[in-house]
């Protein structure tokens, strides 16, 4: 049986993908729970055409996230934590200081798509990591001084 994904599955493919699958999987789990619908000929027809509009709206979000990318790129964001006389802050800087930090820049960008590899608890210079979209990851510079 063949599907049109309506939302993404993990390990069977992302929305809009015309997937194959068991027929009972298909049809006691895939269509009630409205994860998919059959890919017959009119859902094939309608699926081609919301792809066409898609991708105008999609070319134009990845040009978005590129200038972000650029952007994020020439700029460090200072944040300030208190510290002992070694260095070491009391707490960690989190990805809401940082998106706190980006918005005080005018630069917006949720908490949620940024990601610290390691926690910061030491003052100097550090990255995070902007997810903008599905192919452009940003690189954030950071410089952690003491108040």
């Amino acid at each position: 049986m063949e599907v049109i994904l309506i939302q993404d599955l993990a390990n069977l493919g992302f929305k809009n993908d015309i997937v194959k699958v068991r027929d009972g999987y298909g049809r006691n789990y895939l269509l009630p729970q409205k994860i998919a619908i059959i890919a017959n000929d009119a859902n094939r027809k309608q699926l081609a055409e919301t792809l066409k509009q898609q991708a105008h709206k999609a070319a134009k979000l990845l040009a978005d996230a590129q200038a972000l990318e650029a952007k994020l790129a020439e700029t460090v964001i200072e944040l300030k934590a208190k510290a002992n006389e070694d260095g070491k802050i009391f707490g960690t800087v989190t990805t809401q200081n940082i998106s706190d930090a980006l918005a005080a820049q005018g630069i917006t960008i949720d908490k949620k798509v940024i990601t610290i590899a390691e926690p910061i608890k030491q003052l100097g210079e550090h990255t995070a990591q902007a997810r903008l979209h599905r192919e452009v990851k940003a690189e954030i510079k950071l410089n952690v001084v003491a108040e």
